[in-house]
């Protein structure tokens, strides 16, 4: 796998309460060359660390005690107290269902993984955040990135404007 982006110059956050798969996504990560990895094992712990450090991109099981990945993202993208409503947050679960990836995608989720993963797969979610980064959409419903993945041509009179 020859990775395009230099992933040494971007700062990682992994959010997992299972030391095991934590692991997993972390050595991944130093496989595709990154060296600036975080590990934590709850949302309040991320928080602090999202509080004090410079973190580029989130990464966070769906399932942990207390508060869990979904109450955590939207936390991060709807609260006043967030540190970051911008950051990329890539959702970790083994529930694939089409029922957990919309879920997360309407609470604001920039990208989702099942598990068991790969390399491939991540490294292809961390392209897609990084090289193809979607711009943020604040509506009185939704905050986060852009649902819509491609850019269909519609000129019918219902068309809704970007600047809506």
């Amino acid at each position: 796998m020859n990775a395009k982006i230099d992933f040494s110059k971007i700062s990682f956050l992994i959010v997992d309460g299972d030391k095991i798969s934590a692991q997993v996504v972390y050595d991944t990560l130093a496989y595709l060359g990154a060296s600036h990895i975080q590990r934590v094992k709850s949302p309040n712990n991320a928080f602090d660390v999202l509080r004090t450090e410079k973190i580029d991109i989130v990464i966070c099981e769906w399932r942990l005690r207390g508060m869990d990945g979904l109450e955590f993202l939207d936390v991060m993208r709807n609260s006043t107290n967030s540190p970051n409503r911008f950051i990329p947050v890539i959702m970790l679960t083994a529930h694939s269902e089409m029922r957990y990836v919309t879920t997360a995608r309407d609470l604001g989720i920039t990208e989702f993984l099942a598990k068991p993963f790969n390399a491939k797969a991540l490294y292809s979610r961390l392209v897609s955040v990084i090289a193809r980064p979607r711009r943020f959409i604040n509506t009185g419903t939704y905050f986060g990135p852009d649902r819509r993945r491609r850019q269909v041509q519609f000129d019918g009179p219902d068309r809704r404007s970007l600047d809506e």
